[in-house]
């Protein structure tokens, strides 16, 4: 188990958020640490957004819960009742991802043993106030997410699963265990990168003063991306449709070739963005997408007769020829973005 930075940033503001009330003497700290446990989210953007969605709906939680106090009282009827209303608004709010602190507030004022004042309420909220901002600090300033370093960190190692997925798919190396269950964990992978670019892109596009993001860049990074997601489907098509079509070894030879030959170059191009290879290096200006379609020409027409097999291997062939469109895409726009960048640096 991975001891992540968001699990020590959630142990990091509940302890903030426990000392800040112990220093001034609060009741009922353990509210404290309950907001800031649903305050910390995974990009500092995120956090702001939960933070101004929970002020909203825990300031109307806290209304309702002291209009309820003092007409209903807090015996569970009532506090069940207002629970139910709470939910309801926050539904019809679209804040869906708020209810469960605003709940916590709700508790935390209605479960008074007498003290219906609005200086017991204020208390409380104020507690659940003091929580929220001991997550935000610390989310902001312990440990700061690096995006960029981790989502190429992220991509380098799906590549190299994916490497040895492409690499054994057709000679059939791998047992077939050990094979479904590398591609399950890349297509975990993937998704995982999806949402990392989500948030990425997020706090580029909403916090840009703060992280002045080169825009060239991004484009290379969802590139890098559906380069990924492509190379993820030739390996789903090959896996459905390529031993069904029963291939020969002219054809296993050529797959198996032509896909060693396209991770090879989908390899140097990642090395050639991190500054390991060199721009104007003449093995990299093969054309793909030529050597591609005649590839697909030998498969396709030169050794299948079977209609329904020909069908099952253009399938392949189709994903095989936009994942070399992806990934000599994915070498232009790195190529531009790297000229470019030595242009601004003078």
């Amino acid at each position: 188990m991975k001891l992540g930075p968001r699990v020590i940033k959630t142990g990091m503001a509940v302890t903030l958020a426990l000392y800040v009330c112990s220093l001034f003497n609060l009741e009922s700290a353990v509210f404290a640490g309950i907001a800031a446990i649903f305050t910390i989210q995974p990009s500092i953007y995120r956090t702001w957004k939960h933070i101004w969605n929970q002020v909203q709906t825990n300031t109307l939680g806290a209304i309702i819960a002291l209009i309820a106090l003092h007409f209903l009282g807090n015996d569970p009827f009532a506090m069940g009742l207002v629970m139910i209303i709470v939910i309801l608004i926050s539904l019809k709010l679209k804040m869906e991802e708020t209810i469960s602190l605003t709940l916590v507030t709700v508790l935390a004022i209605m479960s008074a043993h007498g003290n219906e004042d609005l200086s017991f309420a204020l208390h409380r909220f104020g507690i659940i106030l003091i929580g929220i901002t001991s997550a935000l600090l610390v989310n902001i300033f312990i440990f700061p997410p690096n995006y960029k370093k981790n989502y190429i960190e992220k991509i380098h190692t799906i590549f190299q699963n994916m490497s040895l997925l492409m690499r054994t798919a057709i000679s059939n190396e791998m047992t077939e265990k050990s094979f479904q269950d590398q591609l399950k964990q890349l297509e975990n992978d993937i998704l995982k990168l999806e949402e990392q670019y989500k948030l990425f892109d997020e706090e580029r596009e909403k916090m840009a003063k703060l992280n002045n993001m080169n825009l060239r860049e991004i484009v290379v990074f969802k590139q890098m991306l559906k380069s990924l997601q492509q190379g993820f489907i030739v390996l789903e098509n090959i896996d459905s449709f390529y031993f069904q079509s029963k291939p020969s070894t002219e054809e296993n030879l050529l797959f198996d070739q032509h896909l060693e030959h396209l991770i090879k170059y989908h390899e140097l191009f990642l090395l050639k963005y991190d500054g390991k290879i060199k721009i104007d290096e003449p093995q990299l200006e093969s054309n793909i997408m030529e050597q591609t379609i005649s590839f697909l020409e030998k498969v396709i027409y030169s050794y299948n007769e079977d209609h329904k097999q020909k069908i099952q291997l253009a399938v392949i062939g189709s994903s095989i020829y936009n994942y070399a469109f992806q990934i000599e895409r994915l070498n232009r726009l790195v190529e531009q973005y790297i000229k470019k960048t030595r242009l601004n640096n003078g």
